[in-house]
């Protein structure tokens, strides 16, 4: 049996297992785990451990199975399993891209308001062509794991005439991303605020992401000149990123909220 707590923030789901687990078996675990039909359903699982010196250390593995460097929403949602069990005002967690601080700004459980530190952005122009030699103009943007962000204005937020899914599974396993890329499709609405739809490596449209709420705020600072605070929009719900300057770390704010806690028989 593996025990396991549910949590989401904004409609980006997590399982979070915080018992010892074979390493072989972490991606097959995950997948089976992850799947809405024949197992409990997620976008991910954050494997949790706790270090010989008190610290918190996650891994990332996406519904497919493969592992991932970093979730900011899924970091959020460990944060606030954290916060369940423990009244500290925050939390240092060490993830595959580096530590990140969290720091619980509102307490309602089982819901919690969580501010993490995201660390500086990259940005890097980039323009992919498609197959058919359609070529979507926008950015590679590094936030702890690798985002291509394009600009659209359509309101359904197709791109280059097409679907924003049937773009983004292109543009996610496009041969320039050898290791796969998140794909984010961003509508400015105003200067204080953005929209976007995102098609994640490993697991396909989902309704939020805490990464990709970074890169395309990130993106739309530097390349749009919109405000250095900034509300971001998805499908799931609103979050807030703050990116002062260049040199400053990216704080993103958002609710977590813990689900369930239950227990999964894998045969």
């Amino acid at each position: 049996m593996i025990r396991f707590v549910k949590a989401h923030a904004c409609g980006n789901d997590f399982l979070i297992v915080d018992e010892p687990v074979e390493e072989h078996h972490l991606g097959e675990m995950a997948r089976t785990l992850c799947n809405r039909n024949m197992g409990v359903g997620a976008d991910g699982v954050e494997y949790l451990t706790l270090g010989d010196n008190g610290g918190y250390s996650i891994r990332l593995f996406n519904a497919d199975g493969s592992e991932g460097e970093l979730s900011g929403n899924g970091t959020r949602c460990v944060a606030a399993y954290l916060a369940q069990e423990d009244d500290a005002s925050e939390f240092v967690i060490r993830t595959h891209a580096g530590h990140r601080r969290c720091r619980i700004l509102q307490r309602s459980a089982p819901r919690y308001l969580i501010s993490t530190e995201m660390g500086i952005p990259t940005l890097k122009a980039h323009t992919v062509t498609l197959r058919d030699g359609t070529a979507v103009i926008g950015a590679d943007v590094w936030i702890g794991n690798p985002h291509f962000v394009t600009f659209v204005e359509a309101e359904d937020f197709s791109c280059a005439g097409r679907p924003w899914q049937q773009v983004g599974a292109a543009i996610c396993t496009h041969p320039d991303f050898p290791k796969g890329t998140n794909v984010e499709f961003v509508r400015v609405t105003d200067t204080n605020g953005i929209e976007f739809r995102i098609f994640e490596r490993g697991v396909g449209p989902t309704l939020s992401s805490g990464t990709g709420s970074s890169a395309s705020a990130a993106a739309s600072m530097e390349l749009r000149g919109t405000a250095r605070t900034l509300s971001v929009v998805a499908e799931g719900g609103a979050q807030t990123v703050e990116w002062m300057h260049q040199e400053s770390s990216l704080m993103l704010t958002g609710p977590a909220e813990i689900i369930a806690e239950g227990e999964c028989l894998l045969v």
